[in-house]
């Protein structure tokens, strides 16, 4: 039998399956994980083989879309399932997650992560407050735009939202081969240790403006929502240049800017609500 090949056909393009098989990469996670005895949340456990290595170590959900993967986790792991080491749930963890958690207790995410919605997922957990880390693995350029700093070109409301949350790097990176069937793109293994949760989701609005056109002006960009005099002011305030670039910003300065344009945008609507017109 050929494994690789049986493997390949199994996989859905329609959930982006591509199985990491390669235990290398496998141990690197395992490693790489806090240490700590918190639960494990993983998304997309595929075939099992981070599973196992997972559920040898600490207590596990695992969120697994696929009815036909669902089924073989039963099977394989169903040791595990009954002394409760694993619990497996067969659904969406978009759809889990609709009440803001995951999970009803503090945990790590790690996973092998669906390239087609790995970004949704690690914003939910930047917001999840039960979620403690992210370690996941994900398309490289993802990875980087979250990981990246200021100055860097690929700097964009991804990082800024990560440095908001925590401290976010890229560990390593896994080339195509590691999986069945290989990825078009190479991978990366992305972690992020929160130290705080997003709330507020005018900030992120309000970055997707300034982020809107990335190699223009951040003045320009912002000028598309909000008053020009007022932008000139806030820049002033926090000593931003009137042609500085969006990634050229701190995230900080980005949450300076957002409070006083936030603040002087109300205050102007507020006087204008009080202006009452003259009487005839």
């Amino acid at each position: 039998m050929n494994l690789d090949k049986d493997l390949a056909e199994f996989a859905s393009k329609k959930y982006g399956q591509n199985f990491l098989k390669n235990s290398l990469y496998i141990d690197k996670i395992i490693q790489a994980m806090p240490n700590d005895d918190l639960h494990i949340v993983e998304i997309g456990p595929g075939l099992g083989d981070l599973t196992q290595a997972l559920v040898s170590a600490r207590d596990v959900t695992a969120f697994e879309v696929d009815e036909r993967l669902c089924k073989h986790l039963n099977r394989t792991y169903d040791k595990f399932i009954r002394n409760g080491k694993l619990d497996l749930q067969c659904g969406d963890a978009l759809e889990h997650w609709q009440e803001g958690k995951l999970a009803d207790k503090p945990y790590h995410l790690v996973a092998n992560l669906p390239y087609y919605i790995a970004t949704r997922l690690i914003l939910k957990a930047l917001h999840d407050p039960y979620c403690q880390s992210i370690l996941v693995m994900v398309q490289k350029e993802v990875a980087l735009k979250f990981a990246a700093t200021v100055g860097e070109k690929v700097f964009s409301s991804l990082g800024v939202l990560a440095q908001s949350a925590g401290e976010a790097k890229l560990l390593f990176e896994v080339e195509p081969e590691a999986f069945v069937p290989p990825p078009k793109v190479t991978s990366a293994v992305l972690s992020i240790v929160k130290s705080s949760s997003l709330e507020d989701l005018g900030f992120e609005d309000f970055l997707k403006k300034a982020f809107a056109q990335p190699r223009k002006k951040l003045s320009k960009n912002l000028s598309q929502s909000y008053n020009k005099a007022l932008i000139m002011e806030a820049f002033d305030k926090i000593k931003l240049l009137d042609n500085i670039r969006p990634h050229e910003v701190e995230t900080s300065a980005y949450h300076q800017l957002y409070a006083l344009l936030k603040e002087n945008t109300d205050a102007r609507k507020s006087k204008q609500t009080k202006k009452k017109p003259k009487s005839i």
